[in-house]
């Protein structure tokens, strides 16, 4: 990636996925920030600029715990983008992480080490 890059990782730090994400960056040294959905939030606009990347099924984790854990009622107002939505503002460990964010784009949902040394070759 060129000089000027800015990688934001958003996630969980307690996510084992994350913690990988966050460890092989460290280790290739790609500089990035980490936004710590349980402290800073998710807020609609953000999730909406995701959304103009990735498709609303890639980003809403129906395999996760969080998401067993939800009342039918819950998962039936999240058929809905607007619903949704709202689901991963109220309850962010239901988004896919890490949400791996390049100048702006998202670049990468969840890691995977290939994916990751293809976009930051």
């Amino acid at each position: 990636m060129a000089r000027g890059t800015k990688t934001v990782v958003y996630g969980i730090p307690n996510c084992d996925t994350v913690k990988k994400a966050r460890v092989w960056l460290e280790e290739h040294g790609v500089e990035f920030e980490f936004h710590d959905f349980k402290k800073a939030g998710v807020t609609e606009p953000l999730v909406q600029d995701w959304l103009k990347d990735v498709k609303l099924d890639a980003l809403l984790n129906r395999r996760g715990t969080t998401w067993r854990g939800l009342s039918d009622d819950m998962k039936a107002a999240a058929e809905t983008q607007s619903g949704a939505i709202a689901l991963m503002i109220h309850k962010p460990s239901v988004i896919k992480r890490p949400v791996l964010v390049v100048n702006g784009r998202v670049k990468s949902l969840g890691f995977s080490a290939d994916d990751y040394a293809a976009l930051f070759a």
